[in-house]
């Protein structure tokens, strides 16, 4: 059996803009919380933070300059993680506000939104009652009727000062207009390979969360860009354990964090960034993304590949290659919170496979 390894970045957000704070007291709001939100996910194994900043009084967002200055220093000082500063601001927001962080502090890399979207939070308003802040219902509510704005001009001015800066980006792609989109821009030199593409699932307004949906975003990155780009995948809400599961079966990083999800798991808020940073990285040290499974036929007929999921034992179908329509069996286990899963198949290779499943007991499907 052959094995092979490699890293995988996985980004913590965390605070956003999307989120308001009398949802959680666990959101970062302060400079300080935000600081040490940050070192405590870079501590856990995040490898870049994705940073925004919020007024210190009221939680609301903010791209004041003033307000970053008081927390980059800190996380730079006591981390080696990559900061990302967004370029995404929030969708109220004005272009020209959005880009102040980054325009003043020329990060290593800032987030870019790759086309104009609906935006709408305002389901949250049937989840979240209980408001400290007029703002905040105001923001839910205004969605509505909001058009997170990035035009193709806007694209290209945030490329060239970024570019002029030695900037990179993690492109954030919403939908499958936003790979083409960002196909333009690499034909016009202007976005340049290697790519990091976070893709973003479950966002009204974007595309959703359905396993087909993942499937079809990585096809159409690989078709655009072949082996010129790292892929990560963001889940948003309830989606974010489950979506990072099917990408682990299918070579992604991941992006996690309170911007994206307040929660750790069914009903329960995530007490922490480095929850969910935690979280995911025994996700990966469980995955079978890092067992290549290659046997010849001569030596072995039967290829076996075992599947250990830390994610409330559930494995996420991507579907079989041409070559395994018609696996012999599955056998499921269920043991101390994890999923064990034996995939057998006919012949000696494996086109990893994991399908959506919640079980007990011991089962076989045929």
């Amino acid at each position: 059996m052959g094995t092979s390894k490699r890293k995988v970045i996985i980004t913590c957000a965390v605070t956003g803009a999307i989120h308001t704070p009398s949802m959680s007291k666990y959101l970062p709001v302060t400079p300080k919380e935000i600081a040490d939100a940050a070192i405590a996910s870079s501590e856990a194994g995040a490898a870049i933070l994705h940073l925004h900043a919020r007024d210190p009084e009221t939680g609301c967002p903010t791209q004041d300059p003033k307000v970053f200055e008081q927390f980059l220093p800190e996380i730079k000082q006591a981390t080696n993680a990559v900061v990302n500063i967004t370029t995404g601001g929030s969708p109220h927001m004005t272009v020209e506000e959005r880009m102040q962080p980054a325009t003043t502090f020329k990060p290593e890399l800032a987030s870019l939104n790759m086309g104009s979207m609906n935006f709408g939070l305002y389901p949250m308003l049937d989840r979240f009652k209980d408001f400290t802040h007029e703002w905040e219902v105001k923001h839910l509510e205004n969605s509505r009727d909001l058009v997170f704005k990035n035009t193709f001009k806007d694209i290209e001015t945030i490329l060239s000062i970024g570019n002029a800066n030695s900037t990179r980006f993690e492109f954030e792609c919403y939908d499958i207009s936003h790979l083409y989109n960002l196909a333009h821009f690499v034909d016009r030199g202007l976005a340049r390979p290697p790519l990091f593409i976070q893709s973003v699932f479950g966002l009204l307004g974007g595309i959703g969360a359905h396993p087909e949906d993942l499937m079809h975003m990585k096809r159409t990155a690989d078709r655009l860009f072949g082996n010129d780009f790292r892929w990560s995948i963001l889940g948003a809400g309830k989606n974010q354990i489950s979506l990072a599961s099917m990408g682990a079966a299918q070579g992604s990083n991941v992006r996690v964090g309170l911007e994206d999800s307040l929660w750790i798991g069914p009903g329960r808020l995530a007490e922490s960034n480095a929850d969910q940073v935690k979280k995911s990285v025994r996700c990966w040290r469980d995955c079978l993304l890092i067992l290549r499974l290659r046997m010849k036929r001569d030596k072995c007929s039967v290829s076996k590949v075992l599947i250990r999921s830390l994610f409330e034992c559930q494995l996420l179908r991507r579907g079989w290659s041409a070559h395994h329509e018609n696996p012999k069996k599955l056998c499921i286990d269920r043991f101390s919170g994890s999923g064990l899963a034996e995939l057998y198949a006919s012949d000696g290779q494996i086109n990893l496979s994991v399908f959506s499943l919640t079980f007990s007991g011991q089962r076989e499907v045929p």
